[in-house]
């Protein structure tokens, strides 16, 4: 089993990102669950969202507490939050910024670290800076758990009409220059 956890602040859809990805699974032919971390519930807050991927039916119900991934929606939470408290060495720390993964290495942490732009992403393709669904993308591209398609097609089930295809092009956009780092 997989375990995701996705950090961000209220407003930022964190939550969907986290549902998005479990739908994405489902249909790559994986058992999937998503959940929230309940606390304060107002827009800028810290939340968190999980998400578990198997080949198995997925039987826990706890939080994720060693993480084998950990996406990071605004890069300012490193400031405030331990986001990577419990993410396994081997694991992967998915940030949103401009910088480059070095200007992270002071984090206590073993995993690789990729960095990728999803705000440029999401600001020049869906025009708005939204960057959840543009992480799954480039979650797909670090990772392999999910593949892009199945990110897309939940995207566009949840988003109808340009909305759905401006994501899903954002997606791509985001898989592709994270495809690049990994190799």
């Amino acid at each position: 089993m997989k375990e995701i956890r996705i950090h961000g602040r209220g407003g930022q859809g964190s939550v969907t990102a986290a549902e998005l990805l479990s739908i994405a699974a489902f249909e790559d032919g994986k058992f999937s669950q998503a959940f929230p971390a309940f606390g304060v519930e107002r827009r800028g807050a810290p939340v968190q969202a999980f998400t578990r991927i198997s080949g198995a039916p997925v039987r826990v119900r706890s939080h994720i507490y060693e993480p084998n991934y950990v996406i990071v929606q605004d890069s300012t939470l490193i400031q405030s939050v331990d986001v990577v408290s419990g993410l396994k060495d081997d694991g992967i720390l998915i940030i949103n910024t401009t910088e480059n993964p070095e200007s992270f290495s002071h984090l206590n942490t073993m995993a690789k670290i990729y960095t990728v732009d999803a705000t440029k992403v999401a600001i020049e393709i869906i025009g708005l800076p939204i960057v959840n669904t543009v992480l799954l993308g480039a979650f797909a591209a670090a990772t392999g758990e999910v593949s892009v398609a199945s990110i897309q097609k939940a995207v566009k089930d949840r988003f109808s009409g340009s909305v759905g295809e401006k994501n899903s092009e954002a997606i791509q956009k985001a898989y592709d220059l994270m495809k690049v780092k990994v190799e």
